[in-house]
């Protein structure tokens, strides 16, 4: 079984350490911006900083988001704050309602994922916030909806070193695909963007990815088979 799974398991390029895209620049990026976020955060909380969370475990996570795949369309600032605020006021509005830590859990979490998937703001970490403030309204703690505050603070600074980051680093945040105006030049079938849309419906499957890029991708190759080709035949 585990062969199996292993054997159908998609798996990341290999990425390099330096680079607008390698694993150390997401790393200090990351490591800094969860930093930045505590710093804000105690900051601005102020008194209240012994009282409520500095810093929320689910950041992490969105860190990895932001600054290891910053051209996911679950790591762009509406997945990022939207999908937190909105996933957390959610586990603290069921753990409320309901009381009892499991069954406002497995609520939130669910409910999180269809509100994030209508409101277009899907973001896995969001999943967590609703756990956790679930479990902590629900809990001995009670939490009290003055922890929504740390948790757009944490939010919104990571959001906003992640954009002067990756922007410095030479990765554009929020990420914008580098569609080319114009189709190839070379020989082969045209394609509409109404054409890639109806091939993801036929596939049925929800691709991290954004159909601008996929069109980028195509596009390119194209070009370069058709470059290819010609110099070939030169």
């Amino acid at each position: 079984m585990l062969k199996f799974l292993i054997s159908r398991s998609a798996t990341l390029l290999p990425q390099g350490a330096i680079g607008h895209l390698g694993w150390l620049r997401g790393a200090i990026g990351g490591g800094l911006a969860i930093l930045t976020s505590g710093l804000v955060a105690i900051v601005l909380l102020g008194t209240n900083s012994a009282a409520l969370p500095v810093l929320v475990a689910p950041l992490g996570a969105s860190a990895v988001l932001v600054f290891a795949v910053p051209a996911s369309p679950l790591a762009q600032p509406r997945s990022v704050i939207g999908g937190n605020l909105l996933s957390a006021a959610i586990g603290l509005a069921l753990g409320h309602a309901i009381g009892e830590p499991m069954l406002a859990a497995g609520l939130a979490v669910g409910i999180a994922i269809a509100a994030m998937s209508v409101t277009r703001c899907l973001h896995p970490p969001g999943g967590a916030c609703a756990l956790l403030c679930a479990l902590g309204a629900a809990g001995p703690e009670a939490w009290s909806w003055a922890y929504l505050w740390p948790i757009a603070m944490n939010v919104l600074a990571l959001s906003a070193a992640g954009w002067f980051y990756n922007n410095l680093t030479g990765h554009p945040w929020p990420h914008h695909a580098a569609v080319p105006a114009a189709p190839p030049t070379a020989s082969g079938f045209a394609y509409t963007h109404e054409d890639l849309e109806a091939v993801l419906a036929d596939w049925n499957e929800v691709l991290d990815v954004d159909i601008d890029d996929l069109n980028a991708i195509y596009q390119a190759l194209h070009r370069r088979v058709a470059s290819r080709h010609y110099v070939r035949h030169r």
